[in-house]
């Protein structure tokens, strides 16, 4: 599951157990990343709660394609998976976010496509951007706070989903019963 040894039940705390019992009342299990954060549920706490405020301030749509432009560009499967997936069940169709995973936004809006663009820039690397990046989505008729809340959830998956890298934590069994044309690799 992870390079990170998984503390066993009796060593969780108060918090971490309590982080376990609130995933599995939502998803069912205890996925991968949360085994990993039961040994700081501090900073699990801390990540969905920031999670949490950037998703609200710019709806699930946006959220999620921004998610994944930066998942993608990161070549996080985990998120990739877990973000495709929340887009195929709640927003566009699978297939579209199938093309999307594969570079091909043609089912996209404009607004859409330069979204995951804009993520893909930040995580690709946000100190070789300049204020040139942010133009199509002005262009496009977004305002500064929208523009903001695309760069809020590309950089926070970049520190998501390096954490998860950087210890190994594999996609949740959950994601190999999609059926295939939902896990279409990050390219």
């Amino acid at each position: 599951m992870s390079w990170i040894r998984e503390p066993s039940d009796d060593e969780l705390t108060e918090a971490a157990a309590a982080a376990r019992a609130a995933d599995v009342a939502h998803r069912g299990y205890v996925p991968n990343y949360n085994r990993v954060f039961s040994h700081r549920p501090e900073v699990y706490a801390a990540w969905t709660a920031l999670a949490g405020a950037i998703k609200n301030g710019m709806g699930v749509r946006r959220y999620e394609l921004a998610t994944l432009g930066a998942a993608l560009r990161l070549r996080s499967s985990y998120c990739a998976l877990a973000h495709g997936q929340v887009l195929a069940d709640q927003v566009l169709d699978a297939g579209v976010v199938r093309d999307v995973a594969r570079g091909v936004p043609d089912g996209l809006s404009d607004v859409d496509r330069a979204v995951v663009r804009l993520a893909d820039r930040v995580a690709a690397g946000a100190a070789d951007m300049s204020p040139d990046d942010l133009t199509e989505l002005r262009e496009l008729g977004l305002d500064d706070a929208e523009i903001l809340d695309v760069v809020l959830a590309a950089a926070a998956r970049c520190f998501f989903s390096t954490v998860l890298d950087a210890v190994g934590v594999e996609p949740d069994a959950a994601y190999a019963r999609l059926e295939p044309g939902r896990r279409a690799p990050p390219p």
